[in-house]
């Protein structure tokens, strides 16, 4: 696992055309981040390109609600409208939105499915990373099964039953298959890009009520 903070490349985000609107009403907007894009603006001018600067230019009045990592692509939900943006954020933080993640990993389990239960709290000494501590870390947990694998790397589907910063890069670097691509918890040379993808949201339109559920596959499926 790292030890130190590796170098931060020179943002270069992808442009406005790189992520489709998935769905949109006059409660909530789901797209596909690319990686390599920032969910929301950064500090300082040149980390102010991001999928929400983006979707303003054409919808005015949009919300972020949650944020996916830079370097990770997949579904995100943003809403319109304040009644929408505290729905969703309640929802978040109850844990009534459900998650699907698939990522390409170093290596292959030896079994084909798991979890990972592992506390999880600030590295203060090599921020941001965060660290494995039974002592002062939070409780987070992991769900994973195994879609296809060899020896040199594995596809996992993984359900994150809580919401820590990090919380899969730093539980399957822990568990000894890191995230392909992974310039914090792995080896940045090891993929072109981090091989983690969003791939199913499920939610309680804030509106309606209605049960919804979206998808994208991985681009490196």
């Amino acid at each position: 696992m790292a030890g130190s903070v590796p170098p931060e490349p020179a943002y270069a985000p992808p442009g406005p055309d790189s992520a489709p609107v998935l769905h949109v009403d006059d409660a909530i907007l789901v797209a596909i981040k690319p990686a390599g894009l920032l969910s929301v603006p950064g500090r300082g001018t040149a980390k102010q390109a991001s999928l929400l600067t983006y979707l303003l230019a054409r919808y005015p009045g949009l919300e972020a609600v949650h944020r996916l990592d830079m370097d990770t692509s997949g579904l995100i939900v943003f809403a319109r409208g304040k009644a929408s943006a505290r729905a969703l954020g309640k929802a978040f933080a109850e844990q009534a939105v459900t998650k699907t993640y698939h990522a390409r990993v170093a290596g292959q389990p030896c079994t084909d499915t798991g979890r990972i239960d592992l506390p999880i709290g600030r590295d203060w000494n090599d921020r941001p990373l965060r660290r494995i501590s039974r002592e002062t870390g939070q409780a987070a947990l992991t769900d994973w099964w195994l879609e296809t694998g060899d020896e040199e790397t594995s596809l996992l589907r993984l359900m994150p039953r809580t919401g820590r910063t990090h919380q899969l890069r730093l539980h399957l670097a822990a568990i000894g298959h890191p995230i392909l691509g992974d310039r914090f918890y792995g080896r940045a040379d090891s993929a072109s890009r981090l091989y983690l993808h969003a791939s199913k949201l499920g939610l309680t339109h804030p509106g309606t009520g209605i049960a919804m559920d979206f998808s994208a596959p991985p681009p490196f499926a």
